[in-house]
This record gives C-alpha cells, sequence and structure tokens, in this order.
C-alpha cells in the first residue's frame, strides 16, 4: 500500500501539499531529514509549509507507514518501513547509512518464542564514526 492509500484509507485528504510530500517520501534514494523533505518539497508546491510536513510524518507515523530514526546531532531522519530497517549513524558528520542483512534474525525469533510475542518487525540502529570521521 502506498502512502498516499494510507492516508486515504485512514480518511486524511490528499491536499496539494501532501502529494508533493508523499512524492519526496516516496523516490528519496535515503533518509532525509524534515528540513530536507521542505526543501524538496517546495520544489514540487512551492507552497509547502514546515507545519505540514511535520503534521504528516506525524500522522503517517501514527499510521505505522514511516519511523523517525535520529542522527548524532538529534535531528531525525525519515525512514519508511515495510519490514525491519537497519542503520550505521555517525556521530561525526551525523550521516546515516543503511544495510540490509540482518544480525539479529535468530535473537528476534528467540526473544518472540521467550515472552510469547510476535515480533513483526524491528529497528536496529547502531552509533560509531564513518571512516571519514573516525578518530
Amino acid at each position: 500500500m502506498t502512502l498516499a492509500e494510507r492516508l486515504q484509507a485512514a480518511h486524511y485528504q490528499l491536499t496539494a501539499p501532501r502529494r508533493a510530500l508523499l512524492q519526496v517520501l516516496e523516490t528519496s534514494e535515503r533518509h532525509l531529514t524534515a528540513a530536507e523533505l521542505l526543501e524538496r518539497g517546495r520544489a514540487i508546491y512551492p507552497a509547502l509549509s514546515r507545519a505540514t510536513v511535520y503534521r504528516t510524518l506525524e500522522i503517517l507515523a501514527a499510521l505505522g507507514a514511516l519511523r523517525l530514526i535520529y542522527d548524532a546531532s538529534g535531528a531525525p531522519r525519515v525512514a519508511c518501513i515495510a519490514e525491519s530497517h537497519h542503520h550505521l549513524i555517525c556521530l561525526g558528520c551525523g550521516e546515516t547509512f543503511h544495510f540490509d542483512d540482518c544480525p539479529i534474525s535468530n535473537l528476534e525469533e528467540q526473544i518472540g518464542e521467550r515472552f510469547g510475542f510476535s515480533v513483526s518487525s524491528h529497528l536496529l540502529e547502531l552509533y560509531g564514526f564513518c571512516q571519514a570521521c573516525r578518530p
């Protein structure tokens, strides 16, 4: 289900500003900050407001369509989720690197069995320094 379909299913209007924001979210090749979303969204719809960006992100997060991750500065970045998500976050430059291989698949299953819990997804964030920032 697309982000637009999720909003419509929850009875939210698909205004022109929201459509611009959704287009940015769905076409981005990396996780963007709210400021980057605003800048790229304004290239599509110049009247896009900061409030609309934050409000729409809150709605999408509440619907489970995306998750916010935080870089070293505390700035939120948007991570769209369809499944489990994994990141390396640099404490020097704040860059966020996504990786696909999951080192905790077995742990997820073990914890689920131990607590009688059905795990549907997870978010793994590892903090440190990228090659360029390594002390």
